[in-house]
């Protein structure tokens, strides 16, 4: 399906659409941490910011993709990276790019660059269930852009 954009003004849109750029706002200047603080803020539901999150966007910030860079350090077992590629499939994550150092110790580490504008959670959600996959030591995001 083929997506259409329209520029409508501010004050004919309905307040929950409204509110959810805020909430957007705020974690972007990191003036609110999760989006449970933000949308308190707000005055909005988690779910109405779900909702309306993929669709609305600032004009002068409008950007459809967004790329993370995670690094992890995953036990050298066989199917820990598939488990990890697939959580973030699963997600709604597009994998960009795989590196992969030798295993030493018995752990390797593993930088993978992820397309995330899709993403059916928050990046700190989908983070804590990479964390929380057996065999995985460590999750870090070390670019963002």
């Amino acid at each position: 399906m083929k997506e259409h954009y329209y520029l409508v003004r501010e004050d004919i849109l309905p307040e929950a659409v409204v509110k959810t750029l805020q909430v957007k706002q705020l974690l972007a200047s990191g003036d609110a941490k999760t989006v449970h603080e933000a949308v308190a803020q707000v005055g909005l539901s988690r779910s109405a910011f779900y909702k309306y999150k993929d669709g609305i966007h600032q004009l002068n910030q409008f950007e459809r993709e967004s790329i993370v860079t995670i690094s992890f350090d995953l036990e050298h077992r066989s199917g820990i990276l598939s488990k990890v590629l697939a959580l973030i499939a699963g997600s709604g994550g597009n994998v960009l790019t795989i590196n992969q150092s030798i295993p030493l110790q018995g752990k390797a580490n593993v930088v993978i660059s992820v397309e995330t504008s899709r993403l059916t959670e928050e990046l700190d959600e989908m983070l804590d269930s990479l964390q929380s996959i057996p065999g995985v030591r460590r999750t870090q995001i070390v670019g963002q852009g």
